[in-house]
């Protein structure tokens, strides 16, 4: 690699780190905002204050979805609505490093459902890597001692289990096969959106969202605000962007280190103590998802060549982080999919 191309690599590389970092702190973000009496209201006013920019960005496109692809991104926008509320309400529940840790068993149930559905027996080395992740996660849950997990830690593991049916659910979906995926992207946030928004009329969700959104102070705001530029439309476009200037797999690589960040942002700004035998779980978890990651990649001869034109819009659908929306994830999936994962989310988180 010569130096100019190096130095066009790194310049690629460090908006998508910087992706995988505010969505690192995108667990912190949503627990400084949200209550458990406020969850649906933030997301709808989250999600709310992004969809206008989506639709306007890509209005002529959104028109040329034909009807097939109109309910396949409804179906799939259902799925993502289950995804959000599982990752909101567990983080609430939960500390952000346990959070950002668990929802990366993602990496690893995403391979192991695509190998049931297809009779595919994964290798030895990602099953010994599956392993070790979950292991890690179950001594994560404990912190200083032997505790049953609490209701977060149980939420965001079913929204680990939600992401993988959402990837594999795109993987599977001919309606959705070849559509523009900012499109599909944005229909799909719309739909969770639409979600929100009846949930949050009816008893028992928190009130409305109009009383929600006053009761938040200048910081809720400013937090709320991170979550929607930042975690939302500042990593929408930049995985866009980034996706025609590298290869995808090296795309997935970069956002694979969320967990990193997020278990760096827990410990250091929001004061997460989890001893020492959560922090042993979080070094296995963080071990075994970049594991499992090397065991499931298929071997690439380049890294640094430009995505083709036909393939530049690939790797925009959420699976969440995002994910929560918008995020990458494993290189099964990238398989399944002919594209890499796509926040939050988690917009992530």
């Amino acid at each position: 690699m010569t130096v100019e191309a190096a130095r066009r690599a790194w310049l690629t590389d460090l908006p998508v780190l910087l992706v995988a970092v505010v969505w690192g702190s995108s667990y912190l973000a949503a627990k400084e905002v949200t209550t458990a009496q406020t969850v649906v209201a933030v997301l709808v006013l989250r999600f709310g204050v992004v969809l206008p920019v989506l639709v306007g960005t890509g209005w002529r496109k959104l028109r040329a979805l034909d009807g097939a692809q109109l309910r396949g991104a409804g179906v799939l926008g259902l799925i993502l609505s289950g995804i959000f509320l599982l990752e909101t309400y567990g983080v609430v529940h939960t500390s952000a490093t346990n959070a950002g840790l668990i929802i990366s068993l993602t990496m690893v149930f995403t391979p192991l459902a695509e190998s049931r559905l297809t009779g595919r027996r994964p290798s030895g080395a990602f099953l010994a890597a599956a392993g070790l992740s979950v292991l890690g996660v179950l001594l994560l849950t404990q912190g200083a001692g032997f505790t049953a997990p609490s209701l977060g830690d149980l939420l965001m593991l079913g929204a680990a289990v939600a992401r993988t049916v959402h990837v594999l659910a795109m993987s599977r979906m001919r309606s959705v096969q070849g559509a523009d995926s900012m499109s599909m992207s944005t229909v799909q946030l719309g739909g969770a959106v639409a979600v929100f928004a009846v949930l949050s009329t009816l008893p028992g969700t928190g009130g409305t969202t109009w009383a929600a959104a006053a009761d938040l102070d200048a910081g809720d705001w400013l937090w709320l605000l991170y979550l929607s530029v930042f975690c939302t439309l500042f990593a929408f476009f930049v995985q866009m962007w980034a996706v025609r200037r590298t290869s995808p797999s090296r795309v997935s690589l970069l956002l694979g280190t969320e967990p990193v960040w997020a278990a760096v942002v827990g410990v250091t700004l929001a004061g997460d103590r989890p001893g020492w035998v959560g922090l042993l779980g979080a070094l296995l978890v963080l071990a075994g998802t970049a594991w499992g990651r090397s065991a499931a990649a298929p071997r690439q001869t380049s890294i640094v060549e430009p995505a083709e034109p036909d393939r530049a819009d690939t790797g925009l659908e959420p699976a969440g982080r995002s994910q929560p929306f918008g995020q990458f994830g494993d290189e099964a999936a990238d398989r399944a999919l002919g594209r890499p994962r796509a926040c939050g989310p988690s917009p992530r988180r």
